[in-house]
């Protein structure tokens, strides 16, 4: 099943993905395709990734049994991923990682990124500092002033913080100035973007280097409960941290899996960034997928409390998996997340990030429906450090 539901050369799973980009970054794209796919082949490349995953990075993290969850919401017994151990606090960090020792194998001597929650900007900027490179992140004003705790990470590791003052100011915004810049000086600089979307290769490649929480968390349920999970849970902005776990699994027919978008404020326009909710096929930075669309493809405003999934598309790998069936993609909202948040810290003594307490919140509610011998497997795909100061101001305690 896993080779079915893969994409072709071209970077097509079905009608999603390819490459829609100005005629300029047509060869970086190839070179960065003849890149991944001899690194993905070299021996001592994947043992230097994993040697820094390992000693930097701080994996394995640990697959942890939320016993006192479990017990208050009743039904299936709840594991979290805890990636948010991970160096930098997110899941992230495996990417950028990846996509630095890349830019490194090209020569490329200055890198740039996108980020909306700050956490792939952070993780991205600590890579840079530890590899010598030149680091630019493009981050939206509004997301600048609700994650200013990590914009100022991003600063202490010598990054240059650009706001960007255009459009919703958020992460869309954020994505179409980091590729005006690699258009720019495409030469020396190699765009690191932070998820499972864009322009073929940066789909495939970067759930090729998120698939480690999968191939992880396999192992640790098998070590830990003798089987297979009953249920995978994810939030998903553009998909990394979810498609990450899921892969590894898409083979198992009896693991069912599901994707948590942002319901934010309702299924209305403008109002929610859930983009199987009100969403169409159309193109957006890259590449072709489910887009939260006007019948006239104007790119309609989106919503969410959790800046990580306030995008107007989704990856082209989980929108070919929803086609499939072999996913299903479901949404929680601001307040429904706001309250997994605080549930998940009262209960486990673990703050989530406002991201990953949407999948929390799927868990809340899919968990009672089913046997008390059934295991959910969650990805806590980042810790909430960032988010506290947004909680306070909307939630009182």
């Amino acid at each position: 099943m896993s080779q079915r539901l893969n994409a072709d050369r071209r970077g097509y799973y079905g009608p999603y993905g390819g490459r829609f980009v100005p005629e300029t970054l047509m060869a970086p794209l190839e070179e960065l395709t003849r890149a991944w796919r001899a690194a993905r082949c070299d021996t001592a490349f994947q043992q230097e990734f994993h040697r820094y995953l390992r000693d930097l990075v701080g994996r394995p993290t640990p697959l942890y049994f939320a016993e006192r969850l479990s017990r208050e919401i009743g039904g299936a017994r709840v594991y979290l991923k805890r990636e948010d151990l991970c160096h930098t606090g997110a899941h992230k960090i495996n990417n950028s990682l990846g996509q630095i020792l890349l830019a490194r194998r090209m020569g490329k001597k200055r890198v740039i990124a996108e980020t909306g929650a700050g956490q792939h900007g952070v993780a991205t900027a600590a890579m840079a500092a530890a590899f010598d490179m030149e680091c630019v992140v493009y981050m939206g004003q509004v997301d600048m002033k609700r994650q200013a705790l990590n914009v100022y990470r991003m600063r202490e590791f010598g990054a240059k913080v650009v706001p960007v003052t255009a459009g919703q100011q958020t992460l869309k915004e954020a994505i179409n100035e980091a590729m005006r810049d690699w258009v720019t000086n495409v030469r020396h600089t190699h765009y690191i973007l932070g998820t499972a979307y864009g322009a073929h290769p940066y789909p495939v490649m970067v759930r090729n280097f998120q698939r480690i929480i999968g191939d992880e968390a396999r192992r640790q349920i098998l070590e830990k409960e003798e089987r297979l999970p009953d249920l995978l849970i994810a939030c998903v902005g553009g998909g990394s941290n979810a498609i990450g776990l899921f892969y590894p699994f898409l083979s198992d027919p009896a693991v069912r899996m599901l994707g948590v978008e942002a319901g934010g404020e309702g299924i209305l326009p403008g109002k929610h960034a859930a983009r199987f909710q009100g969403g169409s096929l159309g193109v957006l930075q890259g590449t072709r997928s489910y887009v939260l669309q006007d019948p006239y493809g104007q790119i309609e405003l989106t919503h969410s409390v959790s800046a990580g999934l306030d995008y107007a598309a989704v990856g082209p790998e989980h929108a070919w998996l929803r086609d499939q069936g072999r996913v299903e993609y479901t949404f929680a909202t601001d307040d429904q997340a706001l309250d997994a948040f605080l549930r998940l810290a009262r209960l486990e003594g673990i703050i989530p990030a406002l991201e990953s307490a949407h999948a929390i919140a799927a868990a809340i509610q899919r968990a009672p429906t089913l046997e008390k011998d059934k295991i959910i497997l969650i990805n806590l795909s980042g810790r909430g450090d960032k988010d506290v100061a947004q909680v306070a101001e909307k939630v009182t305690l």
